[in-house]
């Protein structure tokens, strides 16, 4: 079983990765028109899928490294780098800009059929920053125990999103403009220092292995 420390810092890492409570008022904007069943099936379809993408990073993470030829240190600092440039668009409200045009282009264009699949779990849910979170995360959780904590920790991760994605019409009423913004900073701010971690420990990996 690994430390509860390891185990807060890696749900805390896809907890601010994933942002639920940014998503939810591009939940909403998706699912304009729609009744309180019809919202319900797409964020529990949406959740589903980005759980599944999420899981097969964290699990094959390092497969996939080995074959590419990238060594788990040199993905800690280029993931930790991306984590801090999405904690840097968080922190002065870039980050929702961006998922706003996102999701406005796949509706204005009829890329989709469905909304749960793309845009809402690919690229909002398991977007880069998740994905790169993932495969960080599951070289500090070796072993079955430690894999199945780290799945455990990611199907908490996803069921907090279904929750707010359930009750999004609710929790954007009550946060309005100002509570997003001051929410949205605070999570930024924490996921900066996250990604700092991250780099320092990839960088120390890397002097000690060459």
């Amino acid at each position: 079983m690994p430390p509860l420390d390891a185990v807060l810092n890696a749900f805390i890492t896809l907890l601010v990765t994933v942002d639920p409570a940014g998503l939810a008022p591009l939940f909403l904007a998706l699912t304009a028109g729609m009744n309180r069943a019809e919202r319900t099936q797409v964020a529990m379809r949406a959740s589903a899928i980005g759980f599944c993408v999420l899981i097969v990073f964290a699990l094959a993470g390092s497969v996939i490294l080995d074959v590419l030829g990238i060594t788990l240190p040199a993905f800690r600092v280029a993931g930790g780098l991306l984590l801090f440039f999405i904690a840097f668009e968080m922190i002065f409200e870039r980050r929702q800009e961006r998922h706003e045009r996102s999701a406005e282009r796949a509706i204005t264009h009829d890329m989709i059929r469905n909304i749960a699949a793309f845009p809402l779990a690919i690229p909002l849910i398991a977007g880069p920053g998740a994905i790169s979170a993932a495969v960080l995360l599951s070289g500090s959780f070796a072993g079955v125990s430690g894999q199945s904590t780290l799945v455990a920790i990611i199907a908490v991760v996803i069921a907090i999103t279904y929750i707010v994605f359930a009750l999004a019409d609710h929790i954007d009423n009550f946060l309005g403009e100002t509570g997003r913004s001051i929410l949205t900073r605070l999570l930024g701010v924490l996921l900066a220092a996250l990604a700092v971690q991250f780099v320092s420990d990839g960088v120390k990996a890397l002097f000690a292995a060459g």
